[in-house]
């Protein structure tokens, strides 16, 4: 999952499915209430202790939480390499990762009509104005990367689009990769914190809009992934002319690593 969350297009709610903990992950986070702050703030340590390992499931969260971390903090380095030396080459795997993954969410409708289309088009739109509005993408301040952390951190409970895709549709990806691979611990914390908070309250906003208003939230997401494609894109336009049939074909095998780890999963959202 770490590895996946930290590449763009495949999210780690898609490996979740795939390795058969996803149920796991959902119920786990769901069973945690913070009930175990009231006995702490009487001063109760036993009731704090009890609650808390009633609520948090630690046998299943601190393996998964370790590989996840150490996975992206080794993927970080490769990335942030690859960023520095090979963009183009990179962006383009990246831009099939980002299509595939569009026609995985196209899937998850069950009929593309008018409104549809109205909706993707419009938050396509969106989507393409907000990764171009350079304060946005030059902005790293702590509020921003909290901000960012919060957001990215709802991919992982949509199989489909990933946490990594949005970090780019935020103009955040390469700096947050960067303050991974140097350790940066303070701007990382504030990450983190942010997606900690994020997971715990939008997880129920999602599951509502998905479980409420699946056809318009798919449409959506389908809009604002194919909006961050003009970050990717302006990236590829910018290699050499000798190049490009290059980037096509590993854009390809993008596609296909996605697509089969599509085929083996076989989810469906709520």
């Amino acid at each position: 999952m770490g590895t996946s969350d930290i590449m763009p297009g495949i999210s780690g709610g898609t490996i979740a499915l795939i390795t058969g903990i996803y149920d796991k992950l959902i119920s786990s986070i769901s069973n945690i209430k913070l009930l175990f702050l009231k006995p702490l703030f009487k001063g109760d340590l036993n009731g704090f202790k009890n609650q808390l390992l009633e609520e948090i499931d630690f046998k299943f969260f601190i393996p998964l939480g370790l590989g996840i971390i150490i996975a992206m903090i080794v993927m970080a380095g490769i990335i942030n390499f690859l960023l520095t030396d090979y963009a183009g080459f990179t962006y383009s795997f990246f831009a099939g990762l980002i299509l595939a993954s569009i026609y995985i969410l196209y899937k998850q409708l069950d009929a593309f009509n008018i409104k549809s289309i109205l909706i993707s088009v419009i938050f396509t739109i969106l989507g393409y104005i907000f990764v171009g509005l350079n304060p946005i993408q030059a902005t790293h301040s702590l509020p921003v990367l909290f901000i960012s952390g919060f957001i990215a951190i709802c991919a992982m409970l949509l199989p489909g689009i990933s946490g990594s895709s949005l970090l780019l549709l935020l103009g955040q990806y390469e700096y947050i990769i960067e303050a991974l691979h140097n350790l940066e611990l303070v701007k990382l914390i504030i990450f983190v914190l942010g997606a900690a908070i994020g997971f715990m309250g939008m997880s129920r906003v999602i599951k509502y809009l998905l479980e409420n208003h699946k056809q318009t939230t798919v449409a959506g997401l389908i809009g604002i992934m194919i909006g961050s494609m003009r970050i990717p894109l302006q990236q590829i336009v910018g290699v050499q002319t000798t190049a490009l049939p290059i980037c096509i074909i590993i854009g390809i095998i993008g596609m296909a690593i996605v697509l089969v780890i599509e085929l083996k999963s076989n989810y469906e959202l709520i």
